[in-house]
């Protein structure tokens, strides 16, 4: 009788087992090697330079990538581009962090004698600490698997996983290590919303000619003049040493007038304005300011300084993409 059939299924709970599994065993590898290679990174006074050729080359992209987005200056070089021309990118202050799972990869044990002459540290990571590449790094980090996830055993599967969750490994203990925050997470992902989640109001408010501002004694046309000129649909009203005295917003100006409490010819701000302008503090998250806005049903928030002049302007679409958390 035949055996039965392995299903596609079968075989995608063989592959993550085995990858699984070389992911824990990665737990063994943990020694003085990963130390040291903190330690080096950390000292660090360049950059880190990752590099690896083939499947490996492109899990050192993503090491440089989340090594950069955690407080480590750091990028992706192929050791191929960098045997002919790019070698000027590795200075004497970096630390170039190799990837090659046998060691014995051509393009990457070329690169090492010029790694050396340009005076910068290497940091392998490999499985066989005795290979070329391992005899001549300054630090072994140890990935060691029991076997590729290919039934062939062959396509790099689960020794690129390992290095994968290596790499991560180090990227997050360095991060650790130099105290990285998330203040300067978010100052290195402004344009995302875990990096938005972070921001300080400072951060996005709008500054200097930015701010809208009209004298208690400007005239409505000026008023509203300097709400369009300024699109923030809302303007401040100052006295005559710029403090903030009130502010007009196209919901107040609409609201006065349809209840005809307002000519509008005759008006000046100081009629128009309300006079309870809602502030917030420069150093508010901007997460903080978010849930203002939603529960006190306003779009703006002005900044001011410490003798209550505004020094800035917060308006809800400046806040798009921050999660209230």
């Amino acid at each position: 009788m035949e055996p039965a059939r392995r299903t596609p299924r079968d075989e995608a709970r063989r592959v993550i087992e085995i990858e699984a599994d070389a992911v824990r065993s990665l737990l063994d590898d943990l020694d003085e090697g990963f130390d040291a290679a903190v330690a080096l990174m950390k000292v660090c006074k360049g950059r880190v330079i990752v590099t690896g050729v083939g499947k490996s080359g492109i899990v050192g992209q993503k090491i440089a990538a989340t090594l950069a987005s955690t407080g480590t200056a750091a990028f992706f070089l192929h050791p191929s581009e960098a045997l002919h021309g790019d070698l000027g990118m590795i200075l004497e202050n970096d630390v170039v962090l190799a990837l090659s799972y046998s060691g014995e990869s051509d393009e990457v044990t070329a690169l090492v004698p010029h790694v050396r002459r340009r005076g910068a540290r290497l940091v392998a990571m490999t499985g066989r600490p005795a290979s070329t590449l391992g005899k001549n790094a300054d630090v072994v980090v140890r990935i060691t698997i029991r076997e590729e996830a290919c039934p062939l055993n062959l396509a790099p599967t689960a020794s690129t996983t390992a290095q994968l969750a290596m790499g991560d490994a180090l990227a997050m203990a360095l991060s650790v290590e130099k105290g990285f925050r998330p203040e300067d997470f978010a100052a290195l992902h402004p344009g995302g919303k875990l990096g938005k989640r972070f921001l300080k109001v400072v951060d996005l408010m709008h500054k200097g000619d930015a701010i809208p501002s009209v004298a208690l004694g400007a005239a409505m046309k000026d008023v509203i003049f300097e709400m369009s000129r300024k699109r923030l649909g809302i303007t401040g009203v100052v006295d005559g040493d710029g403090r903030l005295r009130g502010v007009v917003s196209d919901g107040d100006l609409r609201r006065l007038l349809e209840r005809d409490a307002l000519d509008i010819s005759r008006a000046v701000a100081g009629d128009a304005m309300n006079a309870s302008p809602k502030t917030i503090s420069r150093d508010a998250l901007a997460t903080e300011a978010l849930r203002g806005m939603e529960e006190k049903r306003i779009t703006s928030f002005f900044v001011l300084d410490e003798r209550g002049r505004p020094e800035g302007v917060l308006h809800l679409h400046d806040l798009w993409g921050v999660e209230s958390i």
